[in-house]
């Protein structure tokens, strides 16, 4: 096959593969509905939730003696996950499956540029989506995340649609600069960095909600009853980052090699490496701020969380507005 063709069977792979997942996110939200109705139906009437109750003690009041009101006990942090229903079961199924049509997709890339497929805005963003929801894959073997599936499907589809529209571009030879074996070490030891990153950052939003609820004694959104408990969510959040921010220390470390190969420095202050710094001491500061007692919680989630938006910026707002030494996104 010519290279335009392989070219041309990746690009409908990418398309497949976001389809897909746009199913796949149905189904994850389909799941998180039932949880709800099924909460509303184990509950009371409401009259009788928010209304309090009498405890034994009332019984002397028939003879006298004064009832003691009882307030009702708030909504718990988390029930015992259920048993996954067919919506579920068919939501991972299909992100399984968009996962091989998407790595299909890089394969094919891969082979029509004859390199890594990762040298380009639009080859990055492919990889590193098919990074994202193989992360969620294999952490979910280790630790039940399927609570955030329809986070993870919903913004790989999103940016798998974004990128193809927006950043797509053909296959052509490789800068010199780019001629290197650092490629395939440097950029998809990064990428592998924003794949740990981005559920992180799912997980702490799903402990803000979290928190929130517990705090309030709210019962909404009523799906979150079969979440884990805040500081659970807390917990397998700082593992997922922990091991993300160990990639892309070794991203900046081996950067600054590269650079001093292809220009003759470590270091030249410029955006992209100014702003790879920066994502490194965002993350750096949530790591020791969690540390700290009074930075747990809800202050060490906006952390994380702020630590993934920096990681967008750098790669959209950085690569498409700021000219510099790394200005590989391919577009003219």
């Amino acid at each position: 096959m010519t290279t335009e063709t392989l070219a041309a069977y990746s690009l409908l792979a990418v398309y497949s593969a976001a389809a897909v997942y746009v199913l796949a996110f149905v189904a994850y939200v389909l799941e998180l509905s039932r949880r709800t109705s099924e909460t509303l139906a184990a509950q009371p009437g409401a009259a009788s939730v928010s209304a309090p109750v009498l405890n034994r003690s009332t019984a002397s009041a028939v003879n006298g003696g004064t009832a003691v009101l009882v307030p009702p006990a708030p909504p718990r942090a988390a029930s015992a996950a259920p048993q996954p229903g067919r919506a579920a079961r068919v939501a991972f199924a299909l992100t399984v499956l968009g996962f091989v049509i998407h790595v299909a997709a890089l394969v094919l890339r891969g082979v029509a540029a004859a390199r890594a497929p990762w040298a380009n805005m639009f080859e990055f963003a492919i990889t590193g989506t098919a990074v994202m929801v193989g992360v969620y894959l294999v952490v979910t073997i280790f630790r039940n995340v399927r609570f955030v599936g329809a986070y993870v499907t919903g913004l790989v589809a999103l940016l798998l649609m974004l990128a193809s529209l927006n950043v797509y571009v053909d296959v052509v030879p490789l800068p010199p600069p780019l001629q290197s074996g650092w490629l395939i070490v440097h950029v998809f030891v990064a990428i592998l960095g924003t794949g740990f990153f981005s559920l992180g950052a799912g997980l702490s939003i799903a402990q803000l909600l979290q928190a929130r609820r517990e705090a309030t004694g709210s019962d909404t959104p009523r799906f979150l009853r079969h979440f884990p408990g805040s500081e659970a969510l807390e917990n397998i959040a700082y593992r997922v980052n922990v091991i993300g921010f160990a990639f892309w220390t070794f991203t900046l470390i081996a950067g600054a090699i590269w650079a001093e190969h292809a220009w003759g420095r470590y270091w030249g202050w410029d955006t992209k490496e100014v702003w790879t710094f920066i994502i490194w001491v965002v993350y750096a500061g949530y790591i020791h701020a969690r540390a700290t007692r009074g930075w747990r919680g809800n202050p060490s989630a906006w952390l994380a969380i702020v630590g993934f938006g920096s990681v967008m910026f750098n790669f959209t707002v950085v690569n498409l507005f700021f000219k510099g030494m790394h200005s590989y996104s391919g577009l003219d």
